[in-house]
């Protein structure tokens, strides 16, 4: 995300944004200059994040491929926006999730919804497919890091491969790998150990169980993660397509701090 700090001179435009280039501009009998110089004030931030969103969690199950995360937008410790919804179908084989800050991931979405109506136009009947999001997301995040202006997200992608179900992740430098289980963020803490136990426990998961396991998960870390919310969306995608459902709101019984400490 970039955003932009200017500050300029008092200049007799209405506009502060261009009081300084119209104070200083040529007669309209010459030519003009409207570009900002290096020491107009223009200073990047590429490296801060403001609008923030916590953990992503994925699971792989018999048949299909679910990816989860909540809809708060955190304004650093403050819960700032509650319908930031964080899981994108991409297209009936894709569902993306995003954790980190929520302009690079507006920004990026556009850039993906963009390239699949440019596929749907040449209508020859092939579409993105999972692994090839993976590996484009892995080399668009390293890009822009190498290039000192990372996109400051992590990535989890979920679909199916051929009739077989795929889940990658790629964070903001650009590091990717596949695994049947994921949780982003202080999820990876506390909700992949619960995550990992029960696959490892049962490799071959119904979606049912695997939707009561994502509901368990959300609620530990609405419990114990401050920047966490009780409403998240999940994405689901299985041989008959991908769909996004919520939000969907756990419930949590606070009578349990009375026992903390």
């Amino acid at each position: 995300m970039e955003l932009y700090n200017v500050a300029f001179s008092h200049g007799s435009c209405s506009s502060k944004l261009f009081a300084k280039d119209v104070d200083n501009m040529l007669p309209f009998t010459q030519n003009s200059n409207w570009n900002f110089t290096s020491n107009d004030g223009v200073r990047k931030a590429t490296m801060r994040p403001i609008i923030t969103g916590t953990s992503v969690l994925g699971i792989v199950f018999n048949g299909g491929v679910m990816v989860c995360a909540d809809t708060l937008g955190s304004f650093g410790s403050m819960a700032r926006f509650m319908k930031n919804e964080r899981v994108l179908k991409v297209n009936d084989q894709i569902v993306l999730g995003a954790m980190g800050d929520f302009a690079d991931f507006q920004y990026l979405s556009s850039v993906i919804e963009q390239q699949i109506i440019n596929e749907e136009c040449l209508n020859d009947g092939f579409n993105l497919k999972p692994k090839s999001l993976h590996s484009w997301l892995t080399r668009t995040m390293y890009n822009k890091r190498s290039k000192f202006e990372p996109l400051w997200n992590t990535y989890v992608v979920g679909g199916m491969q051929d009739g077989k179900p795929f889940l990658g992740l790629v964070d903001k430098i650009g590091t990717a790998f596949e695994t049947p289980t994921i949780a982003t963020g202080y999820g990876s803490y506390i909700a992949q150990p619960l995550l990992r136990s029960r696959v490892e426990e049962n490799p071959d998961i119904s979606e049912a169980e695997a939707l009561e396991l994502m509901k368990h998960c959300i609620r530990i870390l609405y419990y114990r993660d401050a920047r966490s919310f009780p409403k998240f969306t999940i994405g689901i995608v299985t041989n008959e397509g991908a769909k996004v459902v919520g939000p969907i709101e756990i419930d949590s019984d606070w009578r349990l701090a009375y026992y903390v400490g």
